[in-house]
């Protein structure tokens, strides 16, 4: 059995320290000044001897003892890391299904995660069990945004596997990375004006674009699940279309472009994303059929 056990960045690092946390990580992470705010935070004892939550994903082709290209298994993983929970990666090889995983997901799909004894798959299922048994901090995206960018991936695969250059999908892609850019664009809200709130500069294509602290992602400042299920499936997307169709996400559309650089530099989501050569190795089948 292929095992790797995994702590989330955000614990170890403040189990070393004993005793800060920053406010608002992922604010932090993003291109501009840097702010060092911390708070005083007392680990509770329960925290720390939480029992590590057991996780099947698939494992990397190309690097030995790490996840492979599979952006649901990244969703779920980072969702663990965001939530600051222990957990111990069992990495499956899907193209050589071992006994003992067939026992415990037997259609052979990955994630599954070990809730109370029971296997349970599905990354959908696997986040709100997350969020209902661990619910600090909340993930928890508003109704009314849970579906913002929700069609990209499917409109992405569908120009991924195009050989009709005059088919609409490509267009049928932009069209829904346009839709994503207005909305992040009006959520984001460059400031204007009287200049009196905690402010950030990001350099993206030599344009300056000044940002309020109304905040980059979906659900306004602070991450939530829908950027956590959108943000792996961004990442296949740049990667799979740079490399077989030398395609990139338009100029014309830097908000998308700035959302993506924010989470992609995230410590959660470069510990948990696959590599680029096993995303290109993932796709190659339905790519060349």
């Amino acid at each position: 059995m292929s095992t790797a056990i995994a702590l989330s960045s955000s614990l170890k690092h403040n189990l070393a320290l004993g005793i800060r946390f920053p406010q608002n990580p992922s604010f932090y992470r993003r291109n501009g000044p840097k702010v060092s705010t911390f708070r005083t935070f007392t680990v509770a004892m329960a925290a720390i001897n939480t029992t590590p939550l057991e996780i099947c994903v698939k494992a990397s082709v190309i690097t030995p003892n790490k996840p492979g290209d599979c952006p649901f298994c990244q969703r779920v993983l980072l969702t663990m890391e965001e939530k600051h929970l222990p957990y111990e990666m069992k990495l499956v090889d899907l193209s050589n299904k071992p006994e003992w995983f067939l026992q415990i997901s037997p259609e052979g799909k990955v994630p599954v995660v070990k809730f109370d004894e029971k296997w349970v798959p599905d990354s959908d299922v696997i986040a709100q069990s997350l969020e209902e048994k661990y619910p600090d901090p909340p993930l928890v995206t508003p109704q009314e945004k849970a579906l913002v960018g929700s069609k990209i991936f499917s409109t992405f695969i569908g120009f991924l596997k195009s050989k009709d250059p005059s088919g609409g999908t490509e267009q049928a892609l932009l069209d829904e990375l346009s839709s994503f850019n207005d909305y992040i664009k009006e959520n984001v809200r460059p400031l204007s004006g009287s200049l009196n709130v905690l402010q950030f500069v990001d350099l993206l294509d030599n344009r300056f674009i000044v940002f309020s602290l109304k905040g980059p992602f979906i659900n306004g400042e602070k991450i939530s699940a829908a950027d956590l299920s959108l943000a792996p499936k961004l990442y296949h997307l740049e990667i799979a279309l740079g490399h077989y169709k030398k395609w990139s996400i338009p100029d014309t559309l830097p908000y998308t472009k700035s959302y993506m650089k924010t989470i992609f530099s995230m410590d959660s989501f470069m510990k948990t994303r696959a590599s680029p050569e096993d995303v290109i190795a993932g796709w190659r089948p339905k790519v060349m059929g």
